[in-house]
């Protein structure tokens, strides 16, 4: 995957850039991750920052969107095409101000694209 593509949603979901993903599920290709409780796009790094609950202690996570497998509209779902290990890894986020700095989001950037790729689910 490009790193610039990281941050772009995939041709064939080109259309959730117009559709507010607020409240989906989040899933990882092994279970739960939390729910999306914001999408930006600062500098052109359009991501998702999603609410984990519980599972990694109430902490929030920042997934770019060309990490989106699949969507699921009627569910309210959406997976992403990383493990909960891999996302949990992804450098910590830690303010909402984060969410606009370039050199964060490069680095948030750089850490997807040296994931193994993995194929992209149908939905």
């Amino acid at each position: 995957m490009a790193i610039d593509s990281i941050w772009s949603y995939a041709p064939d979901l080109s259309h959730l850039a117009e559709q507010d993903l607020t409240g989906y599920t989040v899933l990882a290709s092994d279970g739960t991750i939390g729910h999306v409780d914001r999408q930006a796009d600062h500098h052109g790094m359009r991501h998702l920052v999603v609410d984990t609950g519980m599972w990694v202690f109430g902490r929030s996570l920042l997934v770019p969107v060309g990490t989106i497998a699949a969507v699921d509209a009627a569910e309210r779902r959406l997976t992403v095409s990383c493990t909960r290990a891999e996302v949990k890894a992804a450098p910590r986020f830690r303010t909402d101000s984060e969410t606009m700095d370039p050199a964060y989001l490069t680095a948030v950037g750089d850490y997807y694209h040296r994931l193994p790729p993995r194929e992209r689910s149908a939905g």
